[in-house]
């Protein structure tokens, strides 16, 4: 059961800090700042933080109108969710 928790809790947190990437980066984006490299956006968006960088996609409009941010967050869904229950069933 601690392997369901750590790994809910290290998706939250990597969630956490996407929605800030995405956040800081449109931001940026207005004000004419430093951007963060859109490598950076993808890769923490698929490594556990789709959730975070979907989330900052809809509530910014930041990155929507780019196939492949709304590719790799929803492929990152899909295999975090499916992790998620692979976490779940083996915690049984």
């Amino acid at each position: 059961m601690i392997w369901f928790y750590l790994f809910c809790g290290a998706m939250a947190l990597i969630s956490l800090i996407t929605f800030c990437l995405y956040a800081r980066d449109k931001y940026a984006a207005k004000n004419g700042k430093w951007r963060i490299p859109e490598k950076t956006l993808l890769l923490c968006s698929f490594f556990c933080g789709a959730i975070g960088g979907t989330l900052a996609m809809a509530l910014f409009r930041h990155k929507t109108q780019h196939w492949y941010f709304i590719a790799v967050n929803a492929f990152g869904l899909i295999w975090q969710i499916a992790a998620l229950i692979a976490v779940t069933i083996l915690a049984m």
